[in-house]
């Protein structure tokens, strides 16, 4: 059954007769603090406890392609269709199986040959292909300068000048993998050799699986010393051969839209749906997802002014592969739309920090500040801590979660993040409490991802963050900018 829905002059007219005079009171405001009210974290654990069942009838998993993501998917579902949203089921590809069927191939023809499997492998899931052609370096950053987190291929600009059918030589850093190679793709590379940066230590030469095969060319990564060598020469002509057979499937997307709101201006909310398939994930990310759903549930209550829409994403474990197909299916005019994306993505992190996505870049750290309107995005989420006089700091917008193809498409972006397999410092301890030199989530993609991996006090500070931050801008777009005109 749905929930009724006030019309917006009686609601409002309710709620101004017990707070601040209307004259004095924005309407978004109002609605932000009976949101915020109305939000509970009993509630949202409800939702995490739902997941936690879902994945333990399921071999202990939601991941994508499994039985225990389609269940997290009609779970979802179900309550937003319950509390009246529009909502669709957006079909994606993700890789159903990949195998090598023999070793792969890279070598100077007739001068030198590297040894598969040791200095360097194939990238999985990496197409097949066989192609020589001549390589070329993508603002490519080697010693004797110092490399500690390259952001080579991060930005479609790192592609000015390359030559569409030459192979991509890309150093490893800064953003994810799948950016890079989904970069090299529309540039026109026949091939992708991604290699380490050369940071002190650094000896691993394979990556985490990307779940990345769209530029549909063959790919490697190699050593630090590998892609060095090829870069010092210059524009040398290499054979590249990867033998491998790939099988997609289909997965699906959560999308679901209010009903009020006017479609022009629409305000997004999104966070990933999936686990790995070594544990349920709790916090990574039912964390994210319960509190989205539960501010979903009870904002369907209130009118707002701008549409909002909610997004369930699948496969970003395996390359943001939701949120990226979901971009790439908009047209521009729909793009124009999305006046902005909230990302929420590990919100309960046992040993937590609270850190908003740094839109303006006011940190100086790694990637550069988000598209016009991020800056506006943080401070909005700035002031809600600091009213509660709770501390907070920036994080980079490093392409690991989901805001990647918003910020990539101009789209504005900002979110909370509670950290996962970095170290909380001496000085997050001081402001945050915790365990300083100790991983914010220990549990990170791993089986003891469970309800017990659950800091009950973040998810609570961060839920009522992500209402009131939801109501604000459902009501108020006035310091995003507008994008091309809408028509």
């Amino acid at each position: 059954m749905r929930k009724t829905v006030l019309p917006l002059a009686t609601a409002l007219s309710l709620v101004l007769a017990v707070s601040a005079p209307a004259a004095a009171t924005p309407p978004g405001e109002v609605i932000a603090r009976l949101l915020v009210k109305k939000v509970k974290v009993e509630n949202v654990k409800q939702h995490l406890s739902a997941l936690q069942s879902i994945a333990d009838a399921n071999g202990g998993t939601r991941a994508i392609g499994t039985a225990g993501y389609q269940a997290s998917r009609d779970y979802v579902a179900g309550r937003l269709r319950a509390a009246g949203y529009r909502v669709s089921l957006q079909p994606i590809d993700f890789v159903q199986s990949w195998k090598e069927n023999a070793p792969a191939t890279l070598e100077l023809p007739g001068a030198k040959s590297w040894t598969a499997g040791q200095d360097f492998h194939t990238f999985e899931p990496s197409p097949a292909g066989d192609v020589t052609a001549q390589v070329q370096g993508v603002d490519l950053t080697l010693p004797p300068a110092p490399t500690p987190s390259s952001t080579s291929g991060c930005e479609a600009s790192d592609f000015a000048g390359f030559v569409p059918g030459r192979i991509a030589l890309i150093q490893r850093g800064t953003c994810a993998f799948a950016q890079k190679i989904r970069n090299a793709g529309r540039a026109g590379a026949s091939g992708i050799i991604v290699f380490n940066e050369g940071q002190p230590g650094r000896t691993d030469s394979y990556p985490l699986d990307i779940g990345e095969w769209r530029a549909k060319v063959p790919m490697v990564f190699t050593d630090h010393a590998v892609g060095a060598e090829l870069a010092a020469a210059g524009n040398p002509t290499v054979h590249l051969k990867v033998d491998s057979t790939l099988v997609l499937g289909k997965s699906d997307n959560v999308i679901a839209e209010s009903r009020a709101g006017d479609p022009r201006d629409v305000v997004m909310v999104g966070a990933h749906l999936d686990s790995v398939p070594a544990g349920p994930g709790i916090n990574d990310n039912g964390s994210g997802s319960a509190a989205i759903l539960e501010v979903a549930e009870e904002l369907s209550r209130f009118p707002v002014r701008n549409q909002v829409r909610f997004a369930f994403w699948a496969g970003e474990e395996v390359g943001l592969l939701g949120s990226d197909q979901y971009v790439e299916s908009l047209s521009e005019r729909q793009r124009d739309r999305v006046r902005l994306y909230l990302n929420f993505d590990m919100v309960a992190s046992p040993n937590y920090a609270y850190k908003l996505y740094d839109g303006d870049n006011s940190d100086n750290v790694g990637s550069p500040a988000g598209p016009a309107g991020s800056a506006q995005i943080e401070k909005q989420l700035e002031a809600f801590y600091d009213a509660r006089r709770l501390p907070h700091n920036g994080t980079d917008f490093d392409g690991r979660s989901d805001y990647g193809a918003f910020i990539a498409a101009g789209i504005p972006a900002g979110g909370i993040f509670t950290g996962a397999e970095g170290i909380k410092t001496a000085q997050e301890a001081e402001l945050f409490g915790g365990t300083a030199g100790a991983a914010y989530d220990p549990c990170y993609h791993q089986a003891c991802d469970t309800l017990a991996n659950i800091n009950d006090t973040a998810l609570d500070v961060n839920a009522d963050a992500i209402a009131d931050s939801t109501a604000r801008f459902a009501f108020d777009l006035s310091g995003i900018p507008e994008r091309a005109a809408q028509g």
